[in-house]
């Protein structure tokens, strides 16, 4: 049996957005929003609205599924049999992972492995911008960048000599010990 939301959006926007049209790049690969649905309800049953901030946690606000995002996804998770959606006191639903989900889980583990290796990866970057120092450091860099680059003229010997200029810091910081 099919479950609607009244927030239903088409499943590609299920992961965010890629191009180069000023959108973000996408958050999540095909099917990892699931996995990532899946691991969570490991921990404890939910709603929709805690799986949402749920993920806002673990992805350090990066990304968080709208309720378009999410509900078609539980839909799906449901239909496949990996989850049940029970109606809870006060109308709200309760969604638990079945035995199946969990062995689906297990046997997909790899990829969740990876995708959380990436989440914990994304997040050395958070934690970095959220210094204050640091966070000015790359606005300085940034602006100055902004300026020698996009406000003016630059020959292509320039433009090298910034490339090699950030080539070497970068060497740098991976040289600290």
């Amino acid at each position: 049996m099919q479950h609607h939301h009244p927030y239903q959006h088409r499943h590609d926007d299920e992961h965010g957005f890629g191009g180069s049209n000023g959108r973000r790049q996408r958050f999540f690969g095909h099917g990892e929003l699931r996995l990532v649905v899946l691991d969570i309800l490991t921990r404890h049953a939910s709603h929709g609205y805690e799986l949402i901030k749920a993920i806002e946690t673990l992805t350090h606000g990066g990304y968080i599924p709208s309720p378009g995002v999410i509900y078609p996804t539980l839909d799906l998770l449901q239909d496949q049999g990996l989850i049940t959606v029970d109606v809870a006191d006060g109308g709200r639903k309760k969604i638990a992972i079945t035995v199946e989900g969990s062995q689906w889980l297990n046997e997909n583990r790899t990829q969740l492995d990876h995708v959380l290796a990436r989440l914990k990866q994304r997040s050395v970057g958070y934690a970095l911008r959220k210094d204050p120092q640091m966070k000015r450091a790359i606005e300085n860099f940034k602006a100055a960048l902004d300026l020698k680059v996009n406000q003016q003229e630059i020959s292509d010997a320039q433009l090298k000599k910034i490339i090699g200029i950030i080539d070497r810091a970068a060497l740098d910081i991976t040289q600290l010990d």
